[in-house]
C-alpha cells in the first residue's frame, strides 16, 4: 500500500514508507456481501451481540462470566462459541464491536484459534464494526478523548488483521441519544455509516410515517461537504430482534419446530409471522432492503441455539419464493446493508442538528445522566489530560521515558483505562456503584504508570534525577511537601502548543514565601486564608492554614520551574475581611455583590465597556417519585422533577471572607451547610471564576434533590442559547423546540435540558455571557436572559432503566458525596466571543501538570524547556503527540475554530511541519484518515446524494507547499511522522 508522501525543501528527508498489513486471499468488506435479489425484499439478518464494557458488573466481572447473581453474562464463552459456530456453515455471519474484550479474548487463544479466526475475517464471515475500545457515550464524552478511545481499538484490529479488521460502518446501538461531532469524528475517520438504535419516540413517528428512518447527516457547518457526511440509519427495534424471533438461552421465544411427525409443529406459522414482520418493517423504509439485528445484550453464550433456528428460517422462509413469495432472508452484516443502500442511488433526507435529548415516552427524558457521577465526570477529564501530557513526554524523553531512573513506565495502562472510561455506562454515570469504583481504580492505577513515566521524562528533560511528587488532593488544599517544607520547586508541564499562564493554589502554613520563576525574577505572591468548605472536606486530611496564589506561566509543550521558600512563619495580619463588599475588581472586569442577599449583582468588562446584570444562586428540583398516572422517577438516566419550579437552597448569601490582594481578590459566599462558593477573580485574567461546593446532599426528609446553578441576566436571549457537541462545534437550542419536528413538549425543564462539555453561552446583538466547565454537565435556558446547569444529584429511586438501584454516592465519609468544581465567566460582544472561550476551554480540558521536589534544584538542572521552537499560531491545537513506534510519532494538528465565529481566526492557517518540535528532526511524513488505520489517500468511502440545500457550503484552503500544512476551520489532520532525537 502506497503511503502520501510529503517531500521536504532539502534532500535531507525522506518519505515515510509504511506498509499496513493486509490479509492474503482474502475477500473481505464488501467483496465478501451476499448475492440478494434485486426483485425482492431482502431482509439481512445481522447476529451480534451488544457487550458493554462494564455496567451491572465490571469490565472483568463481564469478561469471565463472574457474579452472575447480578447478571448472567460471560464475553469469553461467547467468542468462544460464535468461533466454534461459524465454522460449521460459511453463509454463517456475525459482527463484534467492542475491541477492549476481543483484545482480551485474542491474547488468551492459541496459535491455531488465531489463525481460525483471522480466516473468519478474511473471508468476511466475522466482521467488526465500530471498532473502538468501547461503544462511547456522545453525550458527556470530550472529543479527544472519543479520537484517542477509537484509535486505540482501530490500531490493535488493523495491527492484528490488517485492512480485513477494518470497520465500514459506525454502530452505536445503545447510547442515550446521539452527537453531531462524533458523526462528525465517524466520518473523518473513514466510515461509511453509521446504525443506532435510539431515538426520541415522537421523532421516530414522524420518521417512520415519512420514510425517513435513513439519512444523510451533514455533521459540520465548518467542513467543506463530503468530509464530515455520514449515512445514518435508525435500527427498526432498537438492536434488539423482532418480536417472536429471538432464540438466545435467555430467551422464552418458541424454536423452529420442523419435525411434521412430531407435536407442535410450527413453520408455518413461524414463517408466516416472519414475513408479516418483515413487509410491516419495510414499510417505513425507501428500499427493497430492510436490516433485522439478531442478537441483544451479552447474547450467543450458546451460539448454536441461535444459528440452528436462524438456519431454519433462511431455509423456509426462502422455501416459499417457489410460491411465488417476495421475501428474501440472508445472512449479513451492516456494511453488507449499506453497500445495498448505496446501490440503490436514492436520494436522502439530510440532517443538519443532532439527537438531543431523547426520550422514550412522554415523561421520560433521558437528560439526568449528562450530570450523574459528577466526581467521575470530573476524574475522568482530568485524566484525559493526564494521559496527553504522559504521551507528550513519552516523545520529548525519548526511550528513557518508559526506563529510567525511576523504573518502568507506560502510557498504554493509561490509554486503555481512558478507554474503558469513555463507555456509555461508565463517564456517563449509569452503572452500578461498585462498577464505578472500578472504573476509578483504572484510571488512577493508569495514572501510577504514567507518573513513573513522568517523572522519568522530567528527569531526562531537567537533567535532574531528584524524587518527585505530585500532589493529587489540591482541590481541597491538602499536599503534604508543601505544607511542610520551607523550600522546594514546583516544575509547571503545560501540555498546550500556546505558551499559557495559569493562576496556582498550594496549601501552606507560613505567612508569606518568596517565589522565582526559572529567570530568577520574583513572582508577586499572597497567603490567603482557606475558606470554611475547604476545612470542612478535607477532614484532618491536611493542616495547612492558608494557600499560597502566584500566577505561573509555562512555555509550549514544555515546562518551567519555579521556587518557593518561605519568608517568614510568624502570623501576618491577615487580608481576609469578615464583611461584606460591594465589588471585586482587576483591570479586565468588575463584579458587584448585592449589599441585601450577597449574590452577585452585575458583571462588567472594563476593556470593551459592557455591563450587564447578573445574578447567581443554587436550586434544588425535587425529583418525582412517580404516581399511578406516571410512574416514572428520576433515576441515573431520566430526570423528571414532579414541579418545574425548583427550591431555592437560600435566598441569601453569607459572606464568610473577602481577600483583597493584588494577586487574587475573592469572596466566600455560604448558602448552606452543604453548599458554597467562592468568587474569583485572578489578576491579568479575562475570566470570572465560580468555585463551588455542593454535598454531601441531604435525603434525611426523604426528598432526592437535583441542585442546579442558575445564572439570571438582562441579555435578550429570546429563548435561544447554545451548546457544545463533544467540546467542538457549538449547536444553538431553543427552548421547546426541535429543529426536525414538531415537538410536543410534555416536560418543561426535563425536555429542555442538554448535554455540554466545556460550555454553554446566551446572547443578543450586544453581549455574550459564555460560561466553560470543567467536566460535562446538563444545561439549559428556560427564562429569557438565563442560563442554568445542573452540578449534583442525589436520588433515592431507580428510574427503572436496567441499573437497579438508585443514584445516591455515599462519597469518602459514606454520609454523601461532596463536589467540587468550577465555572469560567466571560462577558463579551459576541462577535469576539470564541476568540476567548476557546482558548479559555482548551486550557481548561488540558491543564498543566504540577511536580514537586523538595529543596533547591541543582546547579546544572535546566530550569525551563520547550518541546516547539515556537507557539503555534492562536488557531492551531495540538490535538495528539503520541509514540507510535520506535521511530514514529503520531501527531494531530486541529483548526480550533468554526467558520465566521472569529473574525481573526476562522482563517486558514499554515503550520511547518519542519519547523515543529525543537528537539525532534522530522524526516518523513505521511496523512492518516483521523483514526490513523489509513493512509489519507486511500480512504475511498461511499458516496451519497443529499436531498437539496440552499446553505452556501465552505471551501477548503490547500497546503501552499511540500512540508507546509494548512488547516482550515474546524479540520484535524494527522500525520505519522519519522523523527530523529536531536
Amino acid at each position: 500500500m502506497a503511503a502520501l508522501c510529503i517531500s521536504f525543501l532539502f534532500q535531507l528527508f525522506f518519505c515515510l514508507v509504511f506498509s499496513l498489513p493486509t490479509g492474503r486471499n482474502s475477500i473481505c468488506g464488501y467483496k465478501s456481501c451476499p448475492a440478494t435479489n434485486p426483485s425482492m425484499l431482502n431482509v439481512h439478518l445481522v447476529p451480534h451481540t451488544h457487550d458493554d464494557v462494564g455496567w451491572l458488573k465490571t469490565v472483568d466481572q463481564y469478561f469471565y462470566g463472574d457474579r452472575n447473581n447480578i447478571q448472567h453474562a460471560g464475553v469469553q464463552y461467547i467468542l468462544d462459541s460464535v468461533i466454534d459456530q461459524l465454522q460449521k456453515d460459511p453463509a454463517r455471519r456475525f459482527i463484534y464491536v467492542e475491541t477492549a474484550f476481543f483484545y482480551r479474548w485474542w491474547k488468551q487463544q492459541s496459535q491455531s484459534t488465531q489463525r481460525i479466526v483471522t480466516q473468519l475475517v478474511n473471508e468476511g464471515r466475522l466482521e467488526f464494526i465500530n471498532g473502538g475500545w468501547c461503544m462511547s457515550d456522545e453525550a458527556t464524552t470530550h472529543y479527544s478523548a472519543v479520537i484517542d478511545q477509537m484509535t486505540l481499538g482501530l490500531r490493535f484490529l488493523n495491527d492484528t488483521f490488517g485492512e480485513c479488521g477494518r470497520p465500514r460502518v459506525a454502530w452505536h446501538i445503545d447510547p442515550f441519544g446521539h452527537a453531531r461531532e462524533h458523526a462528525s469524528i465517524f466520518a473523518q475517520m473513514g466510515y461509511d455509516g453509521f446504525f443506532f438504535g435510539r431515538l426520541d419516540y415522537q421523532d421516530k413517528a414522524r420518521r417512520m410515517k415519512t420514510k425517513e428512518m435513513e439519512m444523510l447527516w451533514r455533521a459540520s457547518e465548518s467542513l467543506t461537504p463530503p468530509v464530515a457526511d455520514l449515512f445514518t440509519g435508525v435500527l427498526p427495534n432498537g438492536y434488539n430482534p423482532p418480536e417472536g424471533f429471538c432464540w438466545d438461552q435467555s430467551c422464552d421465544d418458541a424454536p423452529i419446530r420442523d419435525d411434521p411427525d412430531l407435536e407442535d409443529y410450527n413453520v408455518d406459522e413461524i414463517v408466516q409471522l416472519f414475513v408479516n414482520t418483515s413487509y410491516k418493517q419495510a414499510a417505513f423504509y425507501k428500499t427493497n432492503h430492510i436490516i433485522m439485528t439478531m442478537g441483544s445484550d451479552f447474547q450467543y453464550e450458546n451460539a448454536n441455539l441461535w444459528y440452528k433456528n436462524m438456519d431454519k428460517l433462511i431455509k423456509y422462509v426462502n422455501a416459499l419464493q417457489a410460491k411465488g413469495s417476495k421475501v428474501n432472508v440472508l445472512y449479513s452484516t451492516p456494511s453488507c446493508y449499506l453497500q445495498e443502500l448505496n446501490l440503490a442511488n436514492f436520494t436522502w433526507p439530510l440532517k443538519t442538528d443532532d439527537f438531543f435529548p431523547y426520550a422514550d415516552a412522554a415523561h421520560d427524558f433521558w437528560t439526568g445522566y449528562f450530570t450523574s457521577r459528577p466526581a467521575l465526570k470530573l476524574y475522568e477529564r482530568l485524566s484525559n489530560s493526564r494521559l496527553q501530557t504522559c504521551n507528550q513526554l513519552e516523545v520529548l524523553g525519548g526511550p528513557k521515558s518508559t526506563s529510567g531512573p525511576f523504573g518502568e513506565g507506560d502510557s498504554d495502562t493509561m490509554k486503555r483505562a481512558m478507554g474503558v472510561a469513555q463507555h456509555h455506562d461508565a463517564v456517563s454515570g449509569t452503572e452500578k456503584q461498585h462498577v464505578a469504583y472500578d472504573y476509578a481504580r483504572r484510571l488512577a492505577t493508569g495514572w501510577a504508570h504514567c507518573e513513573i513515566l513522568v517523572r522519568n521524562s522530567l528527569a531526562v528533560l531537567s537533567g535532574s534525577e531528584a524524587p518527585r511528587v505530585f500532589c493529587e488532593n489540591l482541590n481541597i488544599s491538602v499536599c503534604p511537601l508543601t505544607e511542610s517544607s520551607h523550600k522546594f520547586s514546583m516544575n509547571v508541564y503545560n501540555p498546550l502548543g500556546r505558551t499559557v499562564s495559569w493562576p496556582v493554589r498550594l496549601p501552606v502554613n507560613g505567612s508569606a514565601y518568596n517565589v522565582t520563576d526559572s529567570t530568577g525574577k520574583t513572582v508577586e505572591s499572597q497567603v490567603v486564608p482557606l475558606s470554611k468548605s475547604t476545612k470542612e472536606v478535607r477532614r484532618n486530611r491536611g493542616y495547612a492554614k492558608g494557600e499560597l496564589v502566584f500566577q505561573v506561566e509555562a512555555p509550549p509543550l514544555g515546562y518551567s520551574t519555579y521556587i518557593i521558600s518561605m519568608h517568614k512563619d510568624e502570623p501576618q495580619a491577615s487580608s481576609a475581611k469578615p464583611t461584606a463588599t460591594r465589588s471585586i475588581q482587576n483591570k479586565f472586569l468588575k463584579v458587584t455583590f448585592d449589599d441585601t442577599t450577597g449574590l452577585l449583582s452585575s458583571l462588567t468588562n472594563l476593556e470593551t465597556n459592557q455591563t450587564i446584570r447578573l445574578t447567581q444562586n443554587f436550586y434544588w428540583y425535587n425529583a418525582s417519585v412517580g404516581n399511578t398516572e406516571s410512574p416514572q422517577t428520576s433515576g441515573a438516566y431520566i430526570f423528571r422533577p414532579n414541579s418545574s419550579d425548583p427550591l431555592v437552597i437560600n435566598k441569601t448569601a453569607e459572606i464568610q471572607i473577602v481577600t483583597l490582594s493584588n494577586t487574587v481578590q475573592e469572596v466566600t459566599q455560604w448558602f448552606s451547610p452543604w453548599v458554597s462558593q467562592v468568587v474569583r477573580l485572578y489578576e491579568g485574567r479575562k475570566e470570572l471564576e465560580l468555585e463551588w461546593t455542593v454535598g454531601p446532599v441531604p435525603v434525611a426528609d426523604g426528598l432526592g434533590k437535583e441542585v442546579i446553578t442558575r445564572l439570571e441576566t438582562d441579555i435578550k436571549s429570546s429563548d435561544y442559547f447554545y451548546t457544545d457537541s463533544n467540546g467542538r462545534e457549538v449547536l444553538e437550542r431553543r427552548k421547546d423546540y426541535r429543529p426536525t419536528w414538531d415537538l410536543k413538549q410534555t416536560e418543561p425543564v426535563a425536555g429542555n435540558y442538554y448535554p455540554i462539555n466545556s460550555r454553554a453561552y446566551i446572547k443578543d446583538d450586544k453581549h455574550q455571557l459564555t460560561v466553560v466547565t470543567d467536566r460535562s454537565q446538563g444545561a439549559s435556558s428556560l427564562y429569557n436572559g438565563s442560563l442554568e446547569i445542573m452540578l449534583h444529584r442525589r436520588l433515592l429511586h431507580d428510574d427503572f432503566r436496567g441499573v437497579g438501584e438508585p443514584l445516591s454516592e455515599p462519597g469518602e465519609f459514606s454520609d454523601g458525596l461532596v463536589v467540587r468544581g468550577h465555572l469560567l465567566l466571560t462577558l463579551t460582544p459576541p462577535d469576539t466571543a470564541a476568540d476567548v472561550h476557546r482558548p479559555l476551554a482548551q486550557g481548561m480540558v488540558l491543564q498543566p501538570l504540577l511536580s514537586f521536589q523538595d529543596g533547591t534544584p541543582s546547579a546544572n538542572t535546566k530550569l525551563q524547556f520547550s518541546g516547539l521552537q515556537a507557539d503555534l499560531p492562536p488557531a492551531v491545537h495540538l490535538l495528539t503527540l503520541s509514540q507510535w513506534d520506535k521511530d514514529l510519532v503520531l501527531v494531530r494538528l486541529e483548526h480550533q475554530y468554526e467558520a465566521k465565529e472569529s473574525k481573526t481566526y476562522s482563517q486558514p492557517v499554515t503550520v511547518n511541519l519542519q519547523k515543529l518540535f525543537s528537539t525532534l528532526k522530522v524526516l518523513g511524513a505521511s496523512e492518516m484518515s483521523l483514526g490513523a488505520n489509513q493512509w489519507k489517500e486511500d480512504m475511498n468511502r461511499l458516496q451519497w446524494n443529499p436531498e437539496k440545500t440552499s446553505k452556501p457550503l465552505p471551501l477548503s484552503a490547500k497546503d501552499p507547499s511540500p512540508g507546509e500544512v494548512t488547516l482550515n476551520p474546524m479540520e484535524i489532520r494527522t500525520f505519522l511522522l519519522r523523527v530523529q532525537q536531536l
